[in-house]
């Protein structure tokens, strides 16, 4: 198959590089003005894939840029949150087609999404892969064994199981939540929770510095599990029934102090969790959705003490 991805950045060139190894034709779509980019790019992975403790891997992978009005199978578009529009743009007005596959986080609704979209068949998705992109163009990641993908019904794309098979090749599973919007707004909501109780003395500076010592912390992620409880009032005020995602919002109905022990054990046993912990370091990606979160919380006002507090030191 033929599969773009928007940009070079972290999440497009993973799972391009995991398509390229399967042996399908990969392709990136560079905007207007975009500096010269290598035509190799030096990989450091820890892949789960095959092994759940996951295997480091070095090599290389192959760019090819995307030409101006060629089509695609698929397009997988990971941006920021709230820079989905002028990633669509770039997109229009390269005149390219395919059927996008959106592998970000945002806080709109779908009727919003759709507004953007215009006529492109998409597909809403979330990655389990993480990392950073160096200045250099040397890329350190972690990719898992599935990713989350919304339903064929919700979705009717018209090419739902090619992107089944597309995945399968590369030996990425699929989980299907109830729905992969409010799905998003979860996670959104959990992330947030996290990086105000990381960042609660008033700095993310140093997400990695940050992310290690509240993994480490029983006491900080107890904090974080409240905090959590917190945030995701913010969902269920938007109209989501938390009980259609029962088993993705267990670790935060247990009693805190014996969740925070829970998760230090798991960040410090599964070297894949933790490190995907410490390599996002987009302070401005990191801090939207925090905000989307706080100012949802103060429009239905919610009581969050925990979150406010933490938010108002950050952002302070």
């Amino acid at each position: 198959m033929r599969v773009a991805a928007l940009g070079i950045g972290v999440i497009g060139t993973t799972y391009a590089y995991a398509f390229q190894k399967a042996g399908h034709d990969t392709f990136h779509i560079l905007r207007d003005g975009k500096r010269d980019v290598p035509s190799k790019i030096d990989i450091h992975i820890l892949d789960g894939r095959h092994n759940p403790k996951g295997e480091e891997i070095d090599d290389v992978y192959k760019v090819t840029i995307a030409k101006d009005n060629s089509e695609y199978d698929y397009i997988i578009v990971s941006v920021a949150s709230g820079k989905l529009e002028s990633a669509i743009d770039t997109i229009k007005q390269k005149r390219i087609k395919g059927t996008i596959v959106l592998f970000c986080n945002f806080w709109n609704e779908r009727s919003e999404v759709e507004k953007i979209l215009g006529d492109y068949e998409y597909i809403t998705a979330f990655p389990t892969a993480g990392g950073h992109m160096s200045d250099d163009y040397k890329l350190n990641c972690v990719l898992f064994d599935h990713i989350m993908l919304e339903s064929r019904d919700k979705a009717g794309i018209s090419n739902y199981p090619e992107l089944v098979k597309l995945l399968e090749s590369a030996d990425i599973k699929q989980e299907i939540p109830h729905d992969m919007f409010e799905w998003i707004w979860i996670h959104m909501a959990i992330n947030a929770g996290v990086t105000s109780t990381a960042g609660r003395e008033g700095t993310l500076d140093n997400p990695n510095k940050l992310a290690r010592n509240l993994m480490s912390d029983e006491k900080a992620l107890k904090l974080a599990v409240k905090t959590i409880r917190e945030t995701l009032k913010t969902v269920e005020a938007r109209g989501v029934n938390l009980k259609l995602y029962r088993n993705e919002l267990l670790p935060y109905k247990i009693p805190a102090g014996i969740a925070g022990i829970a998760m230090k054990k798991l960040f410090s046993s599964n070297e894949l969790t933790s490190r995907i912990m410490t390599l996002h370091n987009d302070i401005s990606d990191i801090l939207y959705g925090c905000k989307c979160v706080l100012y949802e919380g103060k429009k239905h006002g919610l009581d969050m003490p925990l979150y406010y507090k933490n938010m108002e030191n950050i952002l302070s």
